[in-house]
């Protein structure tokens, strides 16, 4: 899931299975190099985490429209990436890459003007500032020895890191929760990066799935760091 491709050991980009605009795209260990729409059962099996994530959190969320909004986008997340890893197209990628690219938009917006109390105008400008700065950052990711092929994501653990620092003196729960969620956030790009080199050693399967089940957990978590921030700062009896 999302821009870049470079999960097996054996391709250095991703693998056009066709021609065209629709051409299959092959970036994944248990594809390998089947076209076929269930060539990759375990990683389009495991989306149905991020549905259940946000079905999950939906009641919970009911009465703060911003959690609500995170819900669906998350259930986006796993409809997208299932079309991904099944359909395996160019426009399917993207349907992999939108969602994802909307919760870290939306979290990050909220969170800097509920966890940080920040204007309107200053979330908006961290939150357009985001995207040139994960491209930006990338190459520099991209020299890890490990977490090189999930260089896009990198920026991501580190800034929900920063904010768990800042919010250390404002609420320490939530501080704990944010820290929390940047070392699941790390385990799980950690199997996402490995899929490749265990490709062998996983007999074809990868790590990949693992990847989706660790991040479906996660993004619940950062919407239940959410709601719990924002329900312990309602006075009693409210």
């Amino acid at each position: 899931m999302l821009s870049s491709r470079f999960v097996r050991s054996d391709i250095s980009g991703p693998e056009r299975l066709g021609k065209g605009r629709y051409a299959d795209v092959n970036g994944y260990c248990e594809r390998a190099s089947d076209p076929g729409l269930w060539a990759e059962p375990l990683n389009a099996a495991t989306n149905v985490a991020f549905l259940i994530a946000a079905a999950a959190m939906w009641a919970p969320a009911r009465d703060l429209p911003p959690a609500r909004l995170l819900c669906a986008i998350l259930a986006l997340i796993g409809l997208g990436s299932g079309l991904y890893h099944t359909l395996a197209t160019p426009w399917a990628a993207l349907a992999d890459t939108l969602p994802i690219l909307a919760f870290i938009l939306a979290y990050l917006y909220i969170a800097t003007r509920d966890f940080l109390d920040q204007s309107r105008a200053v979330a908006t400008t961290l939150t357009l500032l985001m995207v040139p700065a994960m491209i930006l950052t990338a190459p520099l990711f991209a020299l890890l020895p490990l977490y090189g092929a999930s260089a896009a994501y990198m920026p991501v653990p580190v800034l929900i890191a920063v904010y768990a620092v800042l919010m250390i003196r404002r609420d320490r729960g939530t501080a704990l929760n944010l820290a929390l969620g940047a070392g699941l956030l790390l385990l799980s790009l950690t199997f996402r990066s490995l899929d490749g080199p265990l490709c062998a050693a996983t007999h074809g399967i990868g790590t990949h799935l693992l990847w989706h089940l660790t991040n479906a957990v996660l993004l619940a978590w950062m919407i239940g760091t959410y709601l719990r921030h924002m329900l312990a700062s309602v006075p009693p009896g409210r």
